[in-house]
């Protein structure tokens, strides 16, 4: 079926947000399994001039299938009215060109996003995308070609690295050992991983947080090892769909800096502060733009 709404699926899928890694793509078409009201789904979604095809394998409705896609491809979102907002501030008129059809591409399981962006911190994006992408091979869930992620009850219980796990299992040669955190090139971020699992399998209800104001789900976010402001705006944004977020980093620095503070150098929390307070409810989507601006223009090079 035709979904009519318009969207640049490639861009979307490959854009860098950190609520999951891409979609397995073949010849076109972008497929994953997704959970629709506790039920695995397998969605298949393939570009269709400037809007999307949409095939779905499971034991859903058709109306429960597209309501679960439309969230996690923002299809509510108007893009048109975005953009003329973008038009209407000079700093801004040019993204649309460079970024048309760039969506948020929402987590269909926030405990994914938690992990996937603390993977992200000091990381690319094809080596946070990959760690998250073998995780979910090694412990997760399989249907057909396509892993679920894992539970945090189930992630708590993974050994952390060759060490723990040498001590903690019969095998008898360390090299040997290849079923852990670390083996999925995580690196230092293996125990942060290990006590976020073990933070929201025991004590945060993560679905307590999408019915939590803005401020009180940062303020939770932050008690996650790991997780700083920056990181905390990724899982807000990308996982709860808090559209007040504006993640900041240096790259955010200098391209705010740039365009409106005639590249003074100003702190990244007061980057934060300015983006919230200048674009509010668009925050979160005139920083996905901003920064594929940036990459997509050359203005990043020129920054750098």
């Amino acid at each position: 079926m035709i979904i009519k709404s318009p969207i640049d699926l490639e861009l979307t899928q490959l854009s860098g947000q950190t609520s999951q890694p891409p979609w397995i793509e073949s010849d076109g078409t972008f497929s994953n399994v997704v959970d629709v009201n506790g039920i695995p789904v397998i969605f298949n979604v393939r570009q269709s001039g400037e809007f999307f095809e949409f095939d779905f394998e499971g034991d859903v409705s058709k109306k429960e299938a597209i309501s679960k896609l439309s969230y996690v491809y923002d299809l509510d979102f108007d893009l048109d009215k975005f953009y003329k907002y973008l038009g209407n501030h000079a700093e801004l008129a040019e993204m649309s060109k460079f970024c048309n059809g760039l969506r948020l591409f929402l987590a269909h399981d926030p405990f994914e996003c938690v992990v996937s962006s603390i993977c992200s911190a000091n990381n690319s994006i094809k080596r946070w995308t990959k760690s998250v992408s073998q995780i979910k091979c090694n412990w997760g869930n399989q249907h057909g070609n396509y892993y679920t992620f894992p539970k945090s009850n189930d992630l708590l219980n993974v050994y952390l690295d060759d060490e723990d796990e040498f001590n903690s299992s019969n095998i008898q040669d360390i090299s040997m050992c290849n079923n852990n955190l670390k083996n999925c090139g995580v690196g230092y971020r293996a125990p942060y991983m290990r006590m976020a699992s073990e933070m929201f399998a025991d004590e945060i209800d993560l679905y307590e947080i999408f019915k939590m104001s803005y401020d009180e789900a940062f303020e939770t976010i932050l008690e996650v090892p790991g997780v700083g402001p920056k990181v905390a705006d990724c899982i807000l944004l990308y996982g709860f769909n808090f559209r007040q977020a504006f993640p900041s980093d240096v790259w955010i620095k200098r391209i705010v800096s740039h365009l409106y503070f005639d590249g003074k150098d100003i702190s990244v929390s007061k980057v934060r502060e300015f983006g919230m307070e200048e674009f509010g409810k668009n925050a979160g989507y005139v920083q996905l733009y901003l920064f594929h601006y940036a990459r997509m223009s050359g203005l990043m090079n020129k920054l750098k």
